[in-house]
């Protein structure tokens, strides 16, 4: 099956995954505390502006919790900056994806994306018909397609590394690279996978 690209998260733990058919020449890099999923050298030249963005970030709230944002795309910027401003995750995920809306590409893909916190989780989704924004307590992944609702999700990682090579592994077509984050007291670690890397 073919989701596209997907969020899980759960308290103290979320992953961010691409799954691509048209542009499966990208990878995910460290820029600072922020994971960035953008294309190898030598990967066709595109004008696409959904192809490079932020999909993992480190924030600390105004009164120094640490949360992990992560998504696919332009909104996982707007979404962290709300959080260190101070907003709650659901408001941060509810104001960013209805503000930035779905992709205006040829499949109005939506937007997805997650908050995980040390205690807690958000999940969120914009899509043609919908914006869905939900706090969780167990794994919960939405999708860009066919699951583009929040449902459960087994997964069974424990650490950043761990969640990014379970997702890249996980049994759904055309999978290109992932990115992982685990969140307690001490702050967020960040990890990715790509694969044969």
């Amino acid at each position: 099956m073919y989701v596209g690209r997907f969020v899980v998260v759960a308290p103290g733990i979320g992953g961010y995954r691409v799954s691509s058919r048209s542009f499966p020449n990208r990878r995910v890099r460290d820029r600072g505390g922020t994971l960035t999923v953008g294309p190898t050298p030598d990967a066709p030249e595109t004008d696409n502006p959904y192809v490079s963005y932020n999909c993992a970030r480190a924030v600390e709230t105004p009164t120094g919790e640490p949360l992990a944002v992560l998504g696919n795309g332009s909104h996982v910027d707007p979404i962290a900056e709300k959080l260190e401003r101070g907003y709650p995750a659901r408001d941060a995920l509810a104001s960013a994806l209805l503000a930035l809306d779905f992709e205006k590409d040829d499949y109005d893909t939506p937007r997805v994306a997650g908050v995980v916190g040390a205690e807690s989780a958000t999940i969120g989704t914009v899509r043609r018909d919908a914006l869905l924004v939900e706090t969780v307590d167990e794994p919960t992944v939405v999708a860009t397609y066919e699951t583009d609702s929040p449902e459960p999700y087994d997964l069974t990682a424990t650490d950043a590394a761990s969640v990014a090579t379970e997702l890249l592994g996980a049994d759904l077509e055309h999978p290109v690279c992932a990115a992982g984050a685990t969140v307690d007291t001490d702050g967020v670690s960040l990890a990715f996978d790509n694969g044969d890397d």
